[in-house]
């Protein structure tokens, strides 16, 4: 063994797939060390822990990760159940994080500040694969390793509120009115939107459960107003799927966010670019440029930014990467992953040669892997890092034969002009499941006190909003 291989291999962040990386690495006999920011595993999720999500805990745990946890005693819940962010740390992401196989290798409060080759800058070529990668962490402490395995998400790094990519005009100024995706409004946060005008920007998951959150907020409290801004003219991306989703849940989501706006109990704007922000008598006035060069001004109490995520690749400046420069991912996932072009369930399966860079022995996984696209799953960076810790203990044939099973979203393009009435634009649709237990993301509670009243997709909406893919 060189001394190269007798150095352990680093991953950065203890979440669900930082933790999965960690499972298989002790599978495969692999010394690791597990590198979080946060003062315990899943912090980043602990954050949303309000939230529950759309998959059910089948899609949430990592085959290896479960047999570990079940040679421990772990009693698994409800495969079929949707648990929250708190359910999954502390169902899940905690008692992995504590197995005498793990815990060992977990540090806390470990934020990397960046990653290089030992006496090589990004410059230098030789002697470069068999040179160790240094670690410096902020605290100043150093370590060095063989690998890393850079699962560290993209949680802390938000895009900004102006539609160009820079922060709009007044952004800085106005940060306290601003919300980050998924405030708790029902819980810690409500007295922040009780009773007040919240502005909610953005077209993803994250914007629909806040909406949702708001429109039951609003049903309780006199005064609460919500809006909702899109940059699109139409939101029939964000409402999916609805019954042709292979995750009720999600289906869910969009049909319940659909039926608040028909109602008119959330006022949407679209065609809506955030272009200026000001401060007036303690609320924020914002200038909004539509595509035909008009503007207007909307203004709230409020604003939440629910405008997706960016990675930060500035720890990794003197490594040689192969970014995307558009996604920032890497040039071989970009155009699988690309929302411009497809937003389904469907991701084709992708491992170590899709996440490979001219660095060798270093991998971003996990969310970070995608870079700013905003559709990836668990399952995805749980099947990532089974491929790269194949890859790094010599296991070739298994780090390629890559497979993914995920549901389809029955919305597969970001332009609804390209749908298709009937089957899903993915392939056939999905054939009727009962729903799951719980709710989709934003539900308080998680269940519902009558039957759900899902809208049929291909039914002409009042006011004329279109549809999904799947729909008119």
């Amino acid at each position: 063994m060189s001394a190269l291989d007798s150095l352990p291999i680093a991953v950065i962040g203890a979440g669900p797939i930082g933790l999965a990386a960690a499972a298989h690495l002790h599978e495969r006999g692999i010394a690791c060390t597990v590198l979080e920011a946060g003062e315990t595993a899943g912090a980043a999720v602990r954050q949303w822990g309000h939230v529950r999500v759309f998959s059910p805990w089948r899609y949430n745990i990592d085959p290896a990760a479960r047999r570990i946890l079940d040679g421990a005693g772990w009693v698994a819940p409800d495969l079929e159940a949707l648990p929250t962010g708190a359910e999954l740390v502390g169902e899940y992401l905690r008692p992995l994080a504590e197995l005498p196989q793990l815990k060992p290798y977990v540090r806390y409060g470990a934020r990397v500040e960046a990653i290089g080759r030992l006496g090589l800058d990004r410059l230098r070529t030789a002697g470069r694969d068999s040179t160790p990668f240094l670690i410096r962490l902020a605290d100043g402490d150093e370590l060095l390793a063989r690998a890393v395995i850079d699962a560290s998400g993209t949680w802390a790094t938000p895009n900004v509120l102006g539609a160009s990519g820079l922060p709009a005009r007044g952004e800085t100024n106005v940060a306290s009115f601003l919300e980050h995706a998924l405030p708790d409004v029902l819980g810690a946060a409500r007295d922040r939107f009780a009773g007040r005008h919240t502005l909610v920007v953005g077209a993803g998951h994250s914007a629909a459960n806040t909406l949702l959150s708001l429109a039951e907020l609003a049903e309780s409290t006199p005064g609460t107003e919500v809006t909702w801004a899109i940059r699109t003219a139409s939101p029939a991306r964000t409402y999916g799927g609805g019954d042709a989703d292979a995750l009720p849940a999600r289906g869910a989501l969009g049909s319940r966010l659909r039926a608040h706006v028909d109602a008119g109990r959330i006022r949407l704007l679209t065609g809506f670019s955030v272009h200026a922000l000001t401060p007036t008598d303690g609320r924020v006035s914002v200038v909004v440029r539509h595509g035909d060069g008009g503007e207007e001004s909307v203004t709230a109490d409020r604003i939440v930014a629910a405008t997706g995520f960016r990675p930060d690749h500035s720890i990794a400046a003197e490594l040689r990467l192969d970014l995307d420069p558009i996604m920032g991912a890497t040039r071989a996932l970009a155009p699988l992953i690309d929302p411009n072009e497809h937003s389904c369930g469907t991701v084709p399966p992708h491992g170590v040669d899709e996440l490979a860079h001219p660095e060798p022995g270093y991998y971003a996984v996990g969310m970070k892997s995608y870079g700013r696209a905003p559709t990836f799953l668990m399952a995805t960076g749980y099947e990532q890092v089974r491929s790269v810790v194949a890859a790094l203990a010599g296991d070739w044939a298994a780090a390629r034969d890559v497979q993914l099973d995920l549901p389809e979203t029955g919305v597969c393009n970001s332009n609804p002009a390209d749908s298709a009435a009937g089957d899903s634009c993915c392939g056939p649709a999905p054939a009727a499941e009962p729903t799951a237990r719980g709710l989709a993301t934003g539900i308080s509670g998680g269940l519902l006190s009558a039957p759900l009243n899902l809208i049929a997709l291909d039914a002409a909406p009042t006011g004329g909003q279109a549809g999904g893919c799947c729909g008119s």
